[in-house]
């Protein structure tokens, strides 16, 4: 049997209330800027007064009017992002892409605002099915991975998994296992959650009371050995784990999660340069009081937290994102350990061992 691949990040990019972009997100988490802000009720008709949004994220005037018409804001992020990953700042195609290179995204469930307009559509119809027949693919999770293959010619497999808040670690996993089985040899990683009046409400009504933030961050994933023409590695994958939890404290299955990484890749837990960890609300005062007991709080306060909101399945994607963006501009970084931590409200947690590129 051969030996696993080493799976290494050469690229992201991201779309996030920092704005659009890579540079964009890396000067945002140096500055530490604040992205709340007011909604406007005419666009949002929802319960929330704040929430943290892509600035002046209009999928017509960031991909144009051709193929745009009926598509939502979680695909509209997607497609934006990984056009970010593939093309440098001229608009010219950098990555190459084929039947050997692999989309995988996470999601909580796809566009929650679409599944409800399409629904309500069917109630109020003067017959079920008179629906508009273009919405109805935006009700499928896998509208967006699906969208974004056909927008970037990706023809390698494409998997969509809906882990909420874990999502950006558990595509990770399975890019990781794409990779291992030689079904890839690059994969784009990455997990997205927009922002909308049907999210704000059932979050309302489940109980949350985090302010709800959106964007999408994607990594182009390759073995170490096979990076393609004009990349680095920005860091290697050495060990993801993940849990359930059955009852409403994730603290002893994220613990459980955590040093299993760290026994699977042999590191003691006072190597760890770093530990970020991503869920919002109570959750995440779980999550940061586990890791402050296992490496302790100079480890878990040397990234600073990237305050985006709640941005529910793309928070662990965006945290990758926020620990290389910290790497780019502090020597001290180079080929430290970080751990990347996520917790879901909903049962899972899972967290990634990174060694920074040095």
């Amino acid at each position: 049997m051969s030996a696993p691949v080493r799976p290494v990040i050469t690229a992201w990019s991201a779309v996030s209330p920092f704005g659009i972009g890579r540079q964009s997100y890396v000067d945002g988490v140096s500055a530490g800027l604040s992205t709340s802000a007011a909604l406007d009720k005419q666009q949002w008709a929802g319960p929330d007064e704040q929430a943290h949004l892509v600035p002046n994220f209009t999928i017509k005037e960031v991909l144009g009017r051709k193929g745009t018409r009926s598509m939502d804001r979680v695909t509209g992020l997607a497609v934006s992002t990984i056009g970010q990953v593939l093309h440098d700042g001229e608009g010219n195609r950098v990555v190459q892409t084929g039947a050997d290179s692999a989309l995988v995204l996470g999601t909580t469930m796809g566009s929650v605002q679409s599944v409800m307009d399409f629904t309500r559509d069917s109630f109020t119809g003067e017959l079920p099915f008179h629906v508009d027949p273009a919405r109805m693919p935006n009700s499928v999770m896998n509208c967006a991975a699906g969208q974004c293959a056909i927008w970037h010619q990706l023809k390698g497999p494409n998997t969509t998994l809906a882990g909420g808040g874990t999502a950006g670690l558990l595509a990770m996993d399975y890019a990781r296992r794409l990779l291992n089985h030689n079904r890839a040899r690059k994969v784009l990683v990455g997990a997205a959650e927009e922002y909308s009046p049907a999210r704000a409400w059932l979050h309302r009504h489940g109980g949350g009371n985090t302010v709800l933030g959106e964007g999408c961050a994607v990594l182009l994933v390759e073995p170490l050995g096979e990076i393609g023409e004009g990349r680095e590695p920005l860091a290697e994958v050495l060990a993801i784990q993940s849990r359930c939890y059955l009852e409403g404290d994730p603290r002893a299955a994220l613990e459980a999660s955590v040093r299993s990484a760290l026994s699977s890749a042999e590191i003691q837990p006072g190597e760890v340069w770093a530990a970020v960890g991503s869920a919002a609300g109570v959750k995440g005062e779980h999550e940061r009081a586990t890791l402050r007991q296992i490496f302790g709080d100079s480890t878990v306060d040397r990234v600073p937290a990237a305050e985006l909101g709640d941005t529910g399945a793309a928070s662990s994607a965006l945290q990758i994102a926020t620990v290389l963006s910290v790497a780019e501009r502090d020597p001290e970084a180079a080929g430290k350990l970080a751990l990347v931590s996520a917790v879901d409200p909903h049962g899972t947690v899972a967290c990634a061992l990174l060694r920074l590129a040095g």
